[in-house]
């Protein structure tokens, strides 16, 4: 199934970078592409309490925003269509993830002197609270060329992906793409970390069907700033973050390290909602019947 990129379009020079890029993700992938304009992000309805005429004044005044974009879209190849909203409400989010499943959002890097980084910022927590995949493109990432040299952020914990993740295991799978899990430890040096970091990328199906992906270890007292000299050397061009509803790398777009990573990664940086597995209900269970067939064994056999 071809993955649907829905990238945040707007007119001034870092927007209509991400355009391109994530135009050139889309030809990569055969899959389409939506230029998506918002003017606010939010988690609740600012016209709720309002007369329906002032959201369809403000709808009415869209018209000419919608226009522009078509003539952006005509500089493209991948003939993309065009989406409006006044607002992005959690509502919009799931309905766009709905009819353009499977999607992956695409979004420009918050950045602290970006006119439009609020509206960016505020986008990329919503999709963060919604639980949805998005891809965070700085300014400086080449816009030209998909990703080659990909770098999987790994730590000791299994996990599962999200149903809405699994398609982006396309993106992983591009052509001549080199996979690498890095793995950042505080204070030693912990192989076991390491191993443990790989097994659960397998594990997870995220690289299933691929070849073996290259293991590093980093050692690093912040673990974001570990991410980020992974990053430089193995010169990797897009980031894999796993997104957890639970764990450091949970509260990405507040005072966390992912903060830092996201705000200063000098590439792409892909949030990857997964969840952690559910054991399994029987296998504590095995685990008792194995311990006492063991322990009725052992008295069974004679003493030395």
């Amino acid at each position: 199934m071809a993955l649907t990129l829905v990238v945040f379009a707007g007119f001034y020079p870092t927007p209509r970078h991400t355009v391109h890029y994530a135009n050139t993700l889309a030809q990569a992938l055969h899959g389409p592409l939506v230029l998506l304009h918002v003017k606010r992000a939010s988690m609740f309805d600012p016209y709720a309490l309002m007369a329906d005429s002032y959201h369809q004044d403000e709808l009415n005044r869209q018209t000419e925003t919608a226009a522009a974009l078509y003539r952006l879209a005509e500089e493209l190849h991948t003939q993309p269509t065009v989406e409006v909203a006044t607002d992005l409400l959690p509502e919009v989010a799931r309905d766009l993830a709905k009819r353009h499943h499977p999607v992956l959002f695409v979004l420009s890097q918050p950045g602290p002197n970006q006119a439009d980084s609020s509206v960016a910022q505020a986008c990329a927590e919503l999709l963060r609270a919604s639980h949805l995949p998005l891809l965070l493109v700085p300014a400086t990432a080449p816009a030209d060329q998909p990703p080659q040299r990909i770098l999987i952020a790994a730590d000791r914990e299994p996990f599962a992906l999200a149903a809405d993740a699994q398609p982006l295991r396309q993106l992983l799978a591009l052509p001549g793409v080199a996979l690498t899990v890095a793995h950042v430890s505080s204070g030693v040096e912990d192989d076991a970390g390491c191993s443990a970091a790989l097994r659960a990328v397998q594990l997870s199906g995220l690289v299933q069907g691929l070849p073996t992906p290259e293991l590093r270890g980093y050692q690093h007292d912040h673990y974001a700033d570990g991410v980020l000299a992974a990053v430089q050397d193995t010169q990797a061009d897009l980031v894999v973050v796993l997104a957890r509803e639970r764990s450091y790398l949970g509260e990405l777009f507040h005072q966390s390290v992912t903060a830092h990573l996201l705000a200063h990664c000098p590439v792409p940086v892909l949030v990857l909602p997964v969840a952690t597995p559910a054991a399994t209900p029987d296998s504590g269970l095995l685990a008792t019947a194995a311990q006492v067939t063991n322990s009725v064994i052992s008295g069974l056999m004679p003493a030395n």
